[in-house]
């Protein structure tokens, strides 16, 4: 006679046979607290000084919410462009072989290792009323440096690597037999797209677009030359904080911080939750 095999309950973590997860554990939440946790609940704390009708007149100033507006507005733009520029770039990188392919993918990682300021001033040059390419755009009535436009392209420039680095390994994966059985059985190439190729690596464009739409958010040093900082127009929200830190307002800056923050977290929550449902459902 045998036993049935007792039903596993829930457990704190799954059996290894590496050592050390105590260990490890511990370090890795120390790390943690000490490097992000505590500035966090620092920034939290100061805001929550304020007082919550100083708070509320900080975040409805409409300065803060035109700054907040552009700074998430023009992130959530630039992740998306770069989703479908970055995936087809990461296609081209895998798929095909051609001369200059691996100095093409060493350009990728371009935006990783050049200074923001050095590309803003850089941007800034070339899109400028006198610039190379704003010379060319200002005869159609298309104006680039110090508007939100600016902004979206100086984004893109940073933020493109984070989706071609996260979605070229995945293709990698995806064998080149899969898409030779859809033509096979009848599938058209947007069809082997669609419903072959896109499944497998929506999880991968989810991640991808949340690292360039975070980095987007705060950044700071490739945008300034560009955006031309006019308050209500093009000013981006970590500019509003380091002037109201040159003011000496450390609580307004703090406020704006910690709504930042929030809005961020928020948003990120959403994006991750989505990636988790992609996971589920494509694999």
């Amino acid at each position: 006679m045998t036993t049935a095999p007792a039903k596993a309950g829930w457990r704190f973590r799954q059996p290894s046979v590496i050592p050390g997860f105590g260990l490890t554990l511990g370090f890795s939440l120390a790390y943690l607290t000490l490097i992000i946790l505590i500035p966090l609940s620092g920034l939290i704390w100061r805001s929550a000084a304020l007082g919550w009708a100083d708070f509320w007149a900080i975040a409805t100033d409409r300065r803060t919410v035109n700054a907040l507006e552009i700074s998430f507005g023009t992130a959530f733009i630039a992740a998306s462009v770069n989703v479908v520029f970055g995936t087809i770039v990461a296609w081209v990188l895998v798929r095909y072989n051609f001369p200059g392919r691996r100095i093409v993918d060493a350009m990728v990682d371009l935006p990783f290792a050049l200074p923001t300021a050095v590309a803003g001033i850089a941007l800034t040059t070339l899109y400028a009323p006198n610039g190379w390419l704003g010379s060319l755009l200002a005869p159609l009535g298309i104006k680039v440096a110090y508007t939100p436009l600016g902004i979206v392209i100086a984004l893109i420039f940073i933020g493109l690597p984070f989706v071609v680095r996260t979605v070229q390994p995945i293709m990698e994966e995806i064998d080149k037999e899969v898409e030779e059985v859809a033509a096979t059985l009848g599938a058209n190439r947007f069809q082997t797209i669609a419903r072959v190729l896109l499944p497998g690596l929506a999880p991968a464009i989810v991640t991808g677009f949340a690292l360039a739409f975070a980095r987007g958010v705060g950044e700071y040093g490739s945008v300034i030359f560009i955006a031309g900082n006019l308050p209500y127009k093009s000013e981006i929200a970590p500019l509003l904080i380091v002037i109201r830190l040159e003011e000496y307002n450390y609580a307004a800056a703090t406020a704006i911080a910690a709504i930042m923050l929030a809005l961020s977290f928020v948003m990120l929550l959403v994006i991750n939750l989505v990636q988790t449902w992609s996971r589920k459902r494509y694999g």
